[in-house]
């Protein structure tokens, strides 16, 4: 037998090999060329004859292997379609999905790209993974997604972005999948904040409050980040929040909670104790006011009575002279009417 006659022989033989058991010096005799092009790569296949630099029958070793995503088949001696999901573009040439697209069925021309907030890592892939919670991916056809910043958050699977964290809450690292609110006695003024800062003096926050608060009226902080604020003590005023308590001045009263000091009314009162007495300019005011309206009321009376007896008089005085016109009356004359005396 001829050199060329043997050729059918040992391509089957190497084929076989490299079907059978991939360690086997023989290896199919099957070359795939990728040939570069504006739409992707499109696999060419070359069968490998005996004039083949390198393949013939007696250095087999030299043969190669499928393409990856083909296999061997017995019947056409050639590598056909794998099938398991892939891209095929003819037979003879299979291509596994590269990475950022899939392909769930066998035999299909084209690979599909991920969705927004999926992605797929590994080549041939039959399905796209969603994005972990605290990672996003804002592109079709990814490969991985992106873990959130710092001050940003995916609470949910498959995010295309992250939100910021909200006033008052906060993450200080990444893939963060909510954010915390600050503990007692922080805050944070502005969204998407990677840490909280303490509250100012004059200032306090509860864990459950978002924002740190100024202390009611009466009360004071003077140290930052503090979780409750100190009432003024008695004999102490606090003008201000963030001030220390001031001492109250020795004619002034200060209780517990004072903002300011108490004067009594000057002039007309004194300080005695914890209370405010008449001064004795008042007593001898209110002395002299009351002798004055007992006075005024004696006259008013007196004026009253006076009255009373005189309009009295005029009842019980006699009938006044009338005047008349001359004439006689009966004979008589009568220049007057006679007078009556009595009721």
């Amino acid at each position: 037998m001829d050199r060329w006659g043997l050729f059918p022989a040992t391509a089957a033989v190497c084929f076989i090999g490299m079907v059978l058991s991939q360690t086997t010096p023989t290896p199919a005799v099957m070359n795939t060329t990728l040939l570069q092009s504006t739409t992707g790569l499109t696999p060419t296949p070359v069968i490998l004859s005996s004039t083949t630099l390198g393949c013939n029958e007696f250095n087999v070793s030299t043969c190669e292997s499928c393409a990856p995503g083909s296999q061997y088949d017995n019947n056409t001696l050639l590598c056909t379609c794998c099938s398991d999901p892939g891209l095929c573009i003819f037979p003879g040439a299979c291509l596994p999905c590269k990475k950022g697209f899939y392909q769930s069925l066998s035999g299909q021309q084209e690979c599909l790209p991920c969705s927004r907030g999926f992605y797929t890592n590994f080549t041939g892939s039959p399905l796209c993974h969603p994005c972990p919670a605290g990672s996003f991916n804002n592109n079709t056809g990814g490969e991985s997604c992106t873990s959130c910043s710092p001050g940003f958050f995916a609470s949910k699977q498959s995010s295309t972005s992250c939100l910021p964290c909200a006033l008052g809450n906060f993450c200080n690292s990444s893939s963060c999948t909510q954010c915390q609110l600050c503990p007692a006695g922080a805050e944070a003024l502005q969204t998407a904040a990677k840490a909280c800062t303490p509250c100012r003096p004059g200032m306090h926050k509860t864990p459950r409050q978002t924002l740190c608060q100024i202390c009611n009226s009466g009360f004071y902080q003077i140290l930052w980040g503090q979780e409750s604020c100190d009432i003024c003590p008695e004999n102490h005023y606090c003008p201000s929040p963030d001030v220390n308590p001031i001492l109250c001045p020795n004619d002034a009263f200060c209780p517990k909670g004072s903002t300011a000091p108490g004067y009594c009314m000057e002039t007309f009162f004194r300080k005695a104790g914890e209370s405010c007495e008449l001064a004795p300019v008042t007593i001898a005011l209110l002395v002299i006011g009351g002798g004055v309206a007992l006075l005024f009321i004696i006259l008013l009376i007196l004026r009253r009575r006076r009255e009373a007896d005189g309009e009295l008089t005029v009842a019980r005085a006699p009938l006044l002279h009338k005047e008349r016109p001359q004439g006689r009356y009966y004979g008589l004359p009568c220049d007057t009417e006679p007078v009556y005396a009595g009721w």
